[in-house]
């Protein structure tokens, strides 16, 4: 680990960036403000094309499926040029779509093999206010400040063999890291300031590569994981375990979804199972907490959505479902285009979900399958998008776009003639 900032440059950076005015809604993590796939903006298009409601298009170097993380007027992702051994945090500007902040984090002889589907640049950056923290699983971790500068890096000693997956999240003063691996797997506490280690705990589970999911219980925080043969709940502070659900499962992708006084697992790999959990056991809860678990249409990747009442989930293949959240009932399905990794997002009441091929299908929530448009890009679409402002901020294999409704944009908002005319491309209508 090696610092790059003095102690009290770091204070004072972080005092200038809290005193900014907050004039615009953020996206500070992979699935939003509370990781469920819940956006709060308005206005939302629901069509657009290579030629219409694209604000800015935005080459981006390398390959990652990190989704884009906003902070105020900055966008975050991370990307990798393999062929550099070069893994990079990248800083867009949300308003012109420049390039703020192109920073080389970490530089290797060799990145290795991972699978094929896979990104050395997967997990989702995640911002605190003051500092944005990246994640490229065994090959680093690191801190920087919101105007590029490294603050700390650290690796930890594991071999994440098929790639990084896991993305970080933030509570209190920890940086909270999955490290998984078929061998190896634990979950390690950072004190976010210094990278140094808080608390580690060492897993058993089979591998599993699910971002974990804060949730309040009670009085009581708590951190809920998605294991290979268990989910677990550990408190924060320390990493003291709470309760666990044991299950067979192998290779966990989606992350927990908590709605009410319940949380929703997806068990990963060989049988994949939705699982209904009901929050406030203690111990071993597997025979007391679980309400209901649904075996068709549950993802391998995809993380499930839940909202009013109905849980939506998509397959890998494109088949959608939508069960009664408190039951498990089945109440519909339908096969959309294409293939899917990317999770369903609720904007402005409708359902967004994007295919790996570009295709992007908007419905209604309901009891009933219900189409508002379907809409196509270039590119491929692994990474969750993020909704702001009533723009979608969606990356591509090869880009980053802001989409938003021509009508929705300001005078004083039109893009910045610095833009360069090769890199960026201006709102089409």
């Amino acid at each position: 680990m090696r610092s790059r900032v003095p102690v009290l440059a770091w204070i004072c950076l972080n005092v200038i960036l809290l005193t900014k005015v907050a004039g615009a809604e953020d996206w500070p993590q992979f699935r939003g403000p509370a990781g469920n796939g819940h956006a709060a903006t308005r206005d939302v298009p629901t069509t657009w094309s290579e030629a219409e409601n694209v604000r800015w298009k935005v080459p981006i170097a390398g390959l990652g499926w990190s989704s884009p993380a906003v902070w105020h007027d900055q966008i975050w992702l991370t990307t990798a040029i393999e062929a550099e051994g070069s893994l990079r945090a990248v800083c867009v500007a949300r308003e012109t779509g420049q390039i703020r902040h192109d920073v080389e984090v970490f530089k290797l002889a060799d990145l290795g093999r991972i699978a094929a589907k896979n990104t050395h640049a997967s997990p989702t950056p995640v911002i605190d206010g003051r500092n944005v923290f990246v994640h490229f699983g065994a090959h680093g971790t690191a801190c920087l400040t919101l105007d590029g500068q490294i603050v700390w890096t650290l690796r930890l000693e594991y071999d994440h063999r098929h790639g990084p997956g896991s993305s970080p999240v933030v509570w209190n003063d920890l940086l909270i890291v999955p490290c998984d691996a078929p061998d190896s797997q634990f979950l390690i506490a950072l004190d976010k300031r210094t990278g140094q280690q808080r608390w580690r705990v060492e897993q058993t589970e089979e591998q599993a590569y699910s971002t974990p999911t804060l949730a309040r219980v009670g009085k009581q925080d708590q951190l809920i994981a998605s294991r290979g043969n268990a989910a677990i709940a550990y408190d924060p502070r320390d990493g003291r375990e709470l309760w666990r659900v044991s299950y067979q499962g192998h290779s966990v992708a989606p992350r927990p979804v908590v709605a009410g006084d319940m949380v929703y697992v997806c068990t990963g790999y060989w049988n994949p199972t939705l699982l209904g959990i009901k929050l406030g056991g203690s111990g071993d809860v597997t025979s007391s907490h679980v309400a209901f678990s649904a075996k068709r249409g549950v993802p391998h990747v995809p993380s499930p959505l839940v909202a009013d009442g109905r849980v939506y989930m998509t397959t890998d293949l494109g088949i959608l479902t939508c069960l009664d959240a408190a039951s498990g009932k089945e109440l519909w399905r339908e096969r959309l285009s294409g293939n899917y990794a990317a999770s369903p997002t609720l904007a402005d009441g409708k359902i967004y979900l994007f295919s790996e091929e570009g295709n992007a299908t908007v419905i209604a929530p309901g009891d009933t399958f219900q189409a508002v448009a379907t809409n196509q890009l270039d590119g491929r679409i692994l990474a969750s998008p993020a909704f702001v402002d009533g723009a979608i901020i969606l990356r591509t294999d090869s880009h980053l776009y802001r989409i938003e409704a021509a009508k929705n944009v300001r005078a004083s908002a039109t893009i910045s003639r610095q833009a360069a005319p090769s890199a960026t491309k201006a709102f089409r209508r």
